[in-house]
């Protein structure tokens, strides 16, 4: 069983029982990093968060008794970096997903911080933790009436002059807005003239990045996209990522033993392999989705960026509502 369970002791002295998961993602459904550092420290220290379940409403609890890796998601770290000490003394191994878009001049990241300012955050991050443990994502790919194709790559390529030294991967994903109804809505009500993905442009623009990271040598890669644009030497990726994790984090033998990782070192007769036994695909994502299984442990409608093209939010004034209701007691177990 992957999502293992135990039993743990809450707060307020009643036991109950908890997943308790070896990766923890922090988090696709909003920006801990940017918005609830705090909290995340404080319910590291207490051991254990509830989570409600979003499409059923049911709450459960979470362990971080056996967690060996946190994956963060954010578009801003900053508010982060003044735990980044007590993250290495007192939590397992930890890598960044780091969203950095050009939307400034459209406004359709109201509340996140202009591109120079998260140029410098991202160096700074990439320097005290490593370059491979800070993915540099221009997430989503936004085609507008003003935002064409080379408008998107010239925007891409003034941020990869700057971070091609900073990190070893660029991720990038084409905005769906067919596949999530509330992408359409918040498009729809921020007035986005946006123009829809096709495969040709899928493939032009796919070819014409190859180029530009000739200057770069960065692994390019997409996230949940079937199509397949390998000729221009672009993968499918894994966010919550078993290969870098034992890339980074290989003297880990829990870690290793969970991911069913053998690693024969090299000898006077091979030059060693890392065999992997077990398939760990995350079936709660889509189909396309690479990530291997992993505990999500943010809410909905609780990141109050602001972004228009937002998944994860039915409005803003929702995820502002929430937001405000947590920073009135920063103690909570659950986000929300």
């Amino acid at each position: 069983m992957l999502l293992k369970k135990q039993i743990i002791t809450l707060n307020d002295g009643t036991t109950t029982e908890a997943q308790a998961p070896v990766i923890i993602s922090a988090s696709r459904s909003t920006d801990i990093p940017a918005f609830y550092s705090d909290w995340f420290i404080n319910r590291w220290e207490a051991g254990y968060i509830r989570w409600t379940n979003p499409f059923n409403g049911k709450p459960l609890y979470v362990s971080f008794a056996n967690a060996r890796v946190v994956v963060f998601w954010t578009k801003n770290p900053r508010p982060m970096f003044k735990y980044l000490d007590w993250l290495d003394k007192n939590t397992p191994q930890y890598y960044f997903q780091y969203s950095l878009n050009d939307y400034d001049a459209e406004g359709y990241e109201a509340k996140v911080p202009s591109v120079e300012s998260r140029i410098k955050s991202f160096k700074e991050l990439s320097q005290r933790v490593g370059k491979k443990r800070v993915v540099w994502r221009f997430d989503p790919l936004i085609l507008t009436k003003e935002i064409d194709i080379d408008e998107l790559l010239r925007r891409i390529k003034k941020i990869g002059d700057e971070l091609h030294n900073y990190t070893e991967k660029l991720v990038f994903s084409f905005v769906d807005i067919g596949i999530y109804q509330k992408v359409q809505s918040n498009l729809d009500k921020e007035q986005v003239p946006y123009i829809e993905w096709s495969t040709e442009l899928m493939d032009e623009f796919a070819s014409k990045l190859s180029e530009l990271n000739k200057a770069w040598n960065l692994q390019l890669a997409t996230c949940s996209e079937k199509i397949d644009l390998q000729k221009y030497k672009i993968a499918h990726n894994k966010c919550v990522d078993d290969d870098l994790m034992i890339e980074l984090f290989s003297h880990d033998k829990e870690l290793m033993d969970f991911l069913g990782v053998e690693i024969q070192q090299a000898d006077l007769f091979s030059d060693g392999e890392v065999v992997k036994t077990k398939k760990l695909k995350d079936k709660g994502q889509r189909e396309d989705c690479g990530c291997i299984v992993a505990k999500d442990i943010g809410a909905y409608n609780t990141c109050p960026h602001e972004c228009n093209y937002c998944y994860a939010n039915v409005s803003k004034q929702v995820a502002k509502r929430n937001y405000e209701s947590y920073l009135s007691d920063k103690n909570k177990e659950s986000i929300i």
